[in-house]
């Protein structure tokens, strides 16, 4: 049972980056609002979550490869310590968003977006410790032993690594496409100024417990 438990956190963190209204569900209801238009909503979703995939394949593929080269313990206090910091940063400046990209936006625009906007809320980061409990280091291993795999496969992620990012992206869509079309369709964007919290200060909170839990456990 406990070998389902990192995937089951991969598609929950998914989910709660789905409830962030940074994360796209917010754009993707105000395109609906614009073009007064239920199939606007539905059409920002691709983008959004492909966008966020990116992001987080980043990080996924960044971990996997360095885990050929570092020791575990090593790997652990270094992403540690990178999401303590990051969690730091977000708290400090909470504002520090992407604002290039304007309303009227095709689905490369969105998609650039929504990678921006993952990125700059260190998605792929939140993932760290998850990952370091999963069979990508093994499947590196494999790959290495074989050089000539490596070198003409370079930059391709694993199977356990695809997986991960699949089951997250999975958690963000599915949460992320219920909150727009039930705020665009029965609440209103009216509610944000009503009973809304500042995610911003819950992720940034949420990235620093991640790394001392990383460092205790």
């Amino acid at each position: 049972m406990t070998e389902y438990l990192p995937w089951l956190v991969l598609a929950l963190l998914g989910g709660f980056h789905g409830v962030n209204p940074g994360m796209g569900w917010l754009f993707a209801v105000a395109l609906g609002l614009q073009e007064r238009s239920r199939a606007a909503v539905l059409r920002a979703f691709g983008p959004i979550a492909l966008g966020h995939a990116a992001s987080v394949a980043l990080v996924v593929g960044l971990v996997g490869a360095v885990q050929l080269w570092v020791a575990p313990g090593a790997l652990r206090a270094l992403g540690a310590g990178v999401l303590v910091a990051f969690g730091l940063y977000k708290l400090l400046a909470p504002m520090s968003h992407p604002r290039w990209v304007g309303m009227r936006v095709g689905a490369r625009d969105l998609t650039v977006w929504s990678f921006l906007m993952a990125t700059a809320h260190g998605a792929g980061l939140m993932l760290v410790p998850v990952l370091l409990d999963l069979p990508i280091a093994d499947a590196y291993a494999a790959a290495h032993a074989d050089h000539a795999l490596m070198m003409t496969t370079p930059g391709v992620l694993t199977g356990a690594e695809l997986a991960a990012v699949g089951v997250h992206t999975a958690g963000m869509y599915l949460v992320m496409g219920a909150i727009a079309l039930l705020v665009f369709e029965k609440v209103g964007v009216a509610i944000l100024r009503r009973a809304w919290f500042n995610l911003d200060r819950v992720w940034a909170g949420a990235l620093i417990a991640a790394g001392m839990g990383t460092l205790l456990f």
